[in-house]
């Protein structure tokens, strides 16, 4: 396969190219949430006007009512959001949410797919229960009670988690903690009664919430997939989770180069521009095929998930480490080519550095990954 857009593909790049440009601006969106202090770090409005776009529903089937598309499309929405640092909630909820949602019953999916299409639900995703991604280790329990279950546990820095309608959990229904099978998905609504959020503000400005489950009555119908079976589902949500997360740091690569580039030919020092340094210039030429490599391996990575080919796990790590790589060293270079003003919050560059440090912790940092990849190769 080819590791470009087709003609659809591109149409469908220029359309987010310019909504996100022009509707998901850092000034319109970032900068205006960050600086009221908003709740949720994001405008619902925007994610309003993306459902209207048909963004939200580019996963969900075209049976549910959505647009019945892939990753690779959804990674090229994600690549224009990282690439404005536009908050929204669309990779919890229209690409790991949906991915979980997809598995679940017909009477699950006609309960929260159009809230997802319409714009007016967001949903979060809770696997981790410590500061770093294990997602190996699920200690939260969840005990048959009744027609349904009790939940008991929490779950540490979940995306939005305190703004979502519904939560997908991951938890255990028999096994010990670190069992591969053993673990159920749920789908747990924000009304519940023992639920409870300790909501922090990241780094990037977005919000993550501590959550607790106490005594959290849930229903049968709330199962996504089979009892003790939610592995294989929990993965597909896993992968996808991490492809999407790759292919935001594509975007957020791209507009720090972009961001640096430009300021190499305008920026004049000893009456020259700094870009005609060619000391500069070889930093901006391997900076750029850096992110041209890691963008590659994204795509590559969201053909296979597609596909449903074997080795697209193990892809999609090997593209959330080199994204994150990539993302890390132009938010880097970034700052430094700006020079002093690269430290001043006036200026976005630095705003590229911090949405990268989230990022890149999200569903697994560089070294998880390349361990990862290790594994999965035999060594």
């Amino acid at each position: 396969m080819p590791l470009y857009h087709d003609d659809d593909q591109a149409m469908l790049a220029d359309t987010a190219a310019q909504f996100m440009g022009e509707e998901g601006a850092i000034a319109k969106q970032l900068r205006h949430w960050r600086d009221k202090g908003c709740k949720d770090g994001f405008g619902h409005a925007l994610w309003k006007q993306m459902a209207e776009m048909g963004f939200t529903g580019i996963l969900v089937p075209e049976a549910d009512g959505g647009l019945g598309m892939g990753h690779v499309e959804a990674g090229i929405v994600l690549e224009e959001i990282g690439r404005n640092l536009t908050p929204s909630p669309f990779l919890t909820s229209s690409v790991m949410a949906a991915t979980a949602l997809g598995q679940g019953s017909d009477d699950l999916r006609a309960r929260y797919l159009p809230g997802l299409l319409a714009g007016d639900s967001v949903f979060a995703v809770a696997i981790d229960e410590g500061a770093k991604h294990n997602p190996d280790r699920i200690a939260c329990k969840a005990e048959k009670s009744g027609n349904g279950f009790r939940l008991n546990g929490r779950k540490d820095f979940v995306v939005q988690g305190a703004s979502a309608d519904m939560i997908v959990v991951a938890a255990r229904t028999s096994g010990g903690e670190t069992d591969a099978e053993g673990v159920t998905l749920f789908a747990v609504p924000k009304d519940a009664a023992g639920v409870g959020h300790n909501s922090v503000r990241l780094v990037d400005s977005s919000m993550a919430s501590h959550i607790t489950f106490e005594n959290v009555e849930l229903d049968g119908d709330a199962v996504i997939g089979e009892v003790d079976g939610g592995r294989a589902v929990l993965n597909r949500v896993l992968d996808a989770g991490r492809v999407g997360a790759a292919a935001e740091g594509v975007g957020v690569a791209r507009g720090s180069m972009d961001m640096t580039v430009d300021y190499l030919k305008q920026r004049k020092q000893f009456g020259k521009l700094i870009g005609e340094f060619q000391a500069l210039q070889h930093r901006a030429a391997h900076l750029y095929s850096e992110v041209e490599i890691a963008r590659a391996a994204v795509i590559k990575a969201q053909q296979l998930l597609d596909a449903g080919a074997e080795n697209a796990s193990l892809m999609a790590s090997v593209a959330k480490a080199k994204a994150g790589k990539a993302a890390g060293l132009a938010v880097k270079e970034g700052v430094q080519m700006h020079g002093g003003i690269g430290m001043t919050d006036e200026y976005d560059i630095g705003l590229y550095m911090k949405r990268d440090r989230a990022l890149a912790e999200f569903m697994g940092d560089l070294y998880y990954h390349a361990g990862r990849v290790a594994e999965m190769s035999g060594y």
